[in-house]
């Protein structure tokens, strides 16, 4: 996609190229770089950093119990893994991977909002959102990190206006009222690594059940 304006800042590409993101945020990258011909090739320069830098390392003796070991796990290697899931409409492969290949479970969130929880544990939530034409999400601020990746339609806040394929980053700085656009439904993944920060008396009540 040529029009993408929003992308993965260095920080959070390097982490993912080093495979140090948690899962959550992973996911959400990984969609990104799928719809980003730009972030897919700014991941082949980490990538290909990576490989130069241990190319450059000292070789180190190998014992022969470490020896050993590797081949006998890979005598015993398991078959290949199934083919990862392709994009199935608006939603590419690592989200279809996450849905394990099944349509989104909707659940209301009031207003005509809707929330499908693909993921949720220690490290974050991972969720899809799905925002009517314009239709406000409450404002609120962060306790943490959010990375919210248009997939349908747009949204707008206090930083600026979000198509398909941009990514916003959101973190304790920010407090914002996304809103959708008029031109159709907004459907974003999200995820977060600790809860939102609601201002309005009923998210906050209500909060715990949606597990935002």
């Amino acid at each position: 996609m040529s029009d993408i304006a929003h992308h993965i800042p260095e920080p959070i590409l390097a982490a993912y190229a080093a495979g140090s993101l948690p899962r959550v945020f992973e996911v959400v990258v990984a969609t990104h770089i799928s719809m980003c011909d730009s972030c897919r090739g700014a991941l082949a320069a980490h990538e290909a950093l990576g490989g130069s830098v241990l190319e450059g390392l000292a070789e180190a003796p190998v014992s022969d119990t470490l020896l050993a070991g590797v081949m006998d796990r890979l005598d015993h290697a398991q078959p290949d893994a199934a083919p990862a899931p392709k994009r199935e409409g608006i939603y590419p492969g690592p989200v279809m991977a996450a849905l394990k290949s099944r349509p989104p479970r909707w659940k209301s969130l009031g207003f005509g909002v809707k929330q499908a929880i693909l993921e949720a544990g220690d490290d974050g939530s991972l969720r899809l959102l799905h925002i009517p034409p314009g239709r406000a999400v409450p404002d609120h601020g962060h306790n943490g990190l959010e990375l919210t990746l248009v997939l349908q339609g747009s949204f707008s806040d206090e930083t600026g206006a979000f198509g398909v394929g941009d990514l916003e980053v959101a973190d304790g700085d920010l407090e914002h009222t996304p809103t959708a656009g008029e031109e159709a439904p907004c459907i974003c993944l999200a995820a977060t690594d600790a809860p939102l920060r609601f201002h309005s008396f009923v998210p906050r009540l209500l909060q715990p059940l949606f597990k935002i």
